[in-house]
């Protein structure tokens, strides 16, 4: 039995000795989501030129979230549980085929995609004061650490995690992950990051990520941050970010910076470590012993000017160090806590440079609420490789409508388009996803 999965029992039997007292049953929640997700994939420099990804599929997302027991330590439960549907895929692994299976579904042992998963979790939770303590399933949001909820289902964690907000102005953050079900993903796998090998039939994986950190609210618009995140064998990593708000004379402007410093853990910084499959992607150069190992320095500045409906951005990041961007990743989607994290692409290779353009507009400025149009353009380059002229781009185009009013009120629908193009070793992508979704209020 691991930690978490002890903690959990403990916490669980102390639960059960007080699931009836005012609280826990009353401050009680319960949500259905309902998610219709249409996913279309053209690659376009393959070896079968027609390649395709074309999936859809119907997601059910429970969430329950219990209140406290009475007393000075209060004690909850948290529950979720997801399960996707096939509507239509592709075939099967056979070779040539039109339509690759596996955008939105894990595949059966012939390559197809299976009719149906599901997944579910339990997060035992405690709070003493503005302190809570939460053991069991977790989808952090944080920089060092953040959960993937791009295609039908949801990603979850496996760990423990505490957060304090005892002092005004200051949330502080800390906790540990085991493992992860990845959004098309029903088990529970072991953490590592994109480079990742295998040795000798054993996977390189981590079964510790640390991390802890804080948000300090200096002023109403001024807001420091610090994080640090340890994979146990792969990296450690320190972030620090600054966001501020500047009310001006005509609309507003917003400043994010964000900042990351990686290097090397455990077995990732030796050769025999990386020889075992401890090693990141990047651009390795022959003869080089530091081949593989994490050398990275990543920083960002985002600019949104804002007036009426309009929000127009302008930023830049750089990527430095031999390695490529590390963050948590098993191959099957992950987050990255970076201004160029878009629909195809993340632009975190090892040496790129990129400019990020980004027009949005609320309708609502326009008689029209619920509407939201936004369009973006990423332009890489300096991409470290054999050649120095190694680039790529991406075209993003996004338009969001939720109904405001009658009985479908809350429903919501979502046309996410996107182009990605470059001399990399990723395939140019044209790309739509077409979602409707909805809540139901159980609770």
């Amino acid at each position: 039995m691991n930690k978490s999965t002890l903690a959990l029992a403990v916490t669980l039997a102390a639960l059960a000795n007080q699931a009836t007292a005012a609280g826990f049953i009353e401050d009680s929640k319960a949500t259905l989501g309902l998610r219709n997700f249409y996913f279309d994939r053209d690659d376009k420099n393959t070896a079968n030129s027609n390649n395709e990804a074309s999936e859809w599929g119907q997601g059910f997302i429970f969430n329950y979230q219990s209140g406290y027991t009475e007393g000075t330590v209060g004690f909850g439960l948290d529950a979720i549980g997801l399960v996707g549907i096939k509507l239509d895929s592709g075939g099967d692994s056979s070779t040539p085929r039109s339509r690759a299976p596996g955008a939105l579904f894990p595949l059966e042992s012939d390559g197809s995609a299976v009719d149906n998963y599901g997944k579910a979790g339990v997060t035992a939770k405690a709070r003493l004061s503005k302190t809570e303590l939460r053991i069991g399933t977790l989808q952090p949001k944080l920089p060092v650490i953040n959960f993937n909820d791009g295609r039908l289902l949801p990603q979850t964690f496996e760990g423990a995690q505490v957060t304090s907000a005892e002092i005004d102005g200051l949330t502080l953050t800390a906790g540990q992950l085991e493992s992860t079900k990845t959004r098309s993903s029903t088990d529970d796998i072991a953490l590592r990051i994109g480079g990742a090998a295998s040795f000798q039939g054993k996977a390189a994986d981590s079964n510790e990520f640390i991390y802890a950190g804080g948000d300090y609210k200096i002023t109403k618009d001024l807001t420091a941050q610090y994080y640090y995140g340890n994979l146990e064998d792969f990296y450690k990593q320190h972030f620090l970010g600054l966001t501020h708000n500047l009310a001006l004379p005509v609309g507003a402007l917003k400043t994010d910076l964000r900042y990351f410093n990686s290097g090397s853990d455990g077995k990732n910084g030796s050769l025999a470590g990386r020889t075992e499959g401890y090693k990141s992607s990047g651009f390795w150069r022959a003869g080089d012993s530091k081949n593989g190992e994490v050398d990275n320095n990543t920083w960002s500045a985002l600019f949104t000017y804002s007036l009426s409906g309009h929000a127009l951005s302008a930023g830049y990041q750089q990527v430095s160090g031999n390695s490529a961007f590390p963050f948590v990743s098993q191959g099957d989607g992950a987050t990255a806590y970076l201004i160029t994290d878009r629909q195809i692409g993340k632009f975190a290779s090892a040496g790129e440079r990129t400019w990020l353009a980004e027009y949005g507009y609320d309708f609502a400025s326009a008689g029209i609420p619920g509407l939201k149009a936004t369009v973006t353009y990423l332009s890489g380059s300096n991409i470290d490789a054999a050649d120095s002229d190694r680039k790529e781009w991406e075209r993003d185009f996004r338009v969001d409508y939720t109904l405001q009013e009658g009985a479908l009120k809350g429903l919501g629908l979502s046309w996410r388009n996107a182009t990605f193009r470059g001399n990399t070793s990723a395939a140019d992508q044209d790309e739509n996803r077409l979602i409707v979704s909805y809540s139901l209020p159980l609770l």
